[in-house]
């Protein structure tokens, strides 16, 4: 078997045929789908009929469960988790700021998969933004004065009980299974470059919203050095917007691509059932 891929002609991405997922993953394609994931970053599977079981099959052979912070799995599952809006849903749409997947953990997931469940007609796209690219494009000097800087993670603002999916939003009708804590307002740093662990290429790791600050500079002064960060890493030219299908499974590389969500499907349920490959 051999994947046919057609790269997105974005900043990243491509297509995949020309391979079966619902069932047995040998080796030799498990290592076709690994090196076009690391030269891609973003793949999506069409026209795949998977399940649960094959989902959670698909994550194992590419590196085992990551861990999953602030969502109940669905029934029966422990590693699965949907990303659900409903039709009459009126909640403030889910993570539709940029982000990289738990970046605020000490081994945060090297990988995200969603498999479409339900999707609408219209609307739902997902938006990636290559971050290998990004750090690329610019002048040497400041990506010297990048290096030297170490980021401060947390999960705070978005699942601490005050936070954006905290108390205030469990009083709508979220259909989200989403579980804030306390312990979303711990700290963890990572450098604010990172070296790619498979490729050795350099990144910008995550951005606004899970970094709060930089350590060793006033907030006064790495807030506005973030936002204006956070403006380049979403630049147009970096940009994959993917338009999902029926039966797609998707999959991307955390460490060197952001990713947020897209409405503009008002009316129509969608669901996605989502695992995170370990680091």
């Amino acid at each position: 078997m051999s994947l046919i891929i057609e790269p997105s002609g974005q900043a990243c991405g491509a297509r995949v045929t020309g391979c079966d997922l619902s069932g047995v993953l040998d080796e030799g394609l498990i290592a076709e789908i690994r090196a076009a994931w690391l030269k891609h970053r973003v793949l999506a599977f069409a026209d795949q009929d998977m399940d649960d079981d094959a989902l959670e099959r698909f994550t194992l052979a590419m590196g085992g469960f990551g861990e999953d912070p602030f969502f109940d799995p669905i029934e029966g599952r422990q590693n699965i988790a949907a990303i659900l809006r409903e039709a009459d849903e009126t909640s403030p749409l889910f993570a539709e700021n940029w982000h990289s997947d738990w970046s605020f953990l000490e081994r945060p997931p090297s990988g995200t998969c969603l498999l479409a469940i339900d999707i609408p007609p219209v609307g739902g796209d997902t938006m990636f933004a290559d971050q290998i690219a990004a750090f690329a494009a610019l002048p040497d000097s400041r990506k010297d004065e990048l290096r030297a800087m170490t980021a401060i993670h947390s999960a705070k603002l978005a699942y601490a009980p005050d936070g954006t999916y905290g108390e205030k939003d469990s009083q709508g009708d979220r259909s989200m299974a989403i579980r804030p804590d306390e312990s979303a307002n711990a700290t963890r740093t990572h450098p604010l470059i990172r070296k790619h662990p498979e490729t050795g290429e350099e990144a910008i790791y995550s951005t606004l919203g899970y970094i709060i600050g930089i350590e060793g500079m006033d907030e006064s002064e790495a807030i506005p050095m973030l936002m204006e960060l956070a403006a380049w890493q979403a630049r147009d030219e970096f940009v994959y917007r993917h338009k999902w299908e029926p039966n797609m499974l998707i999959l991307w590389d955390n460490r060197s691509v952001l990713h947020k969500a897209t409405g503009g499907y008002e009316g129509h349920r969608r669901e996605l059932h989502r695992t995170t490959i370990a680091a």
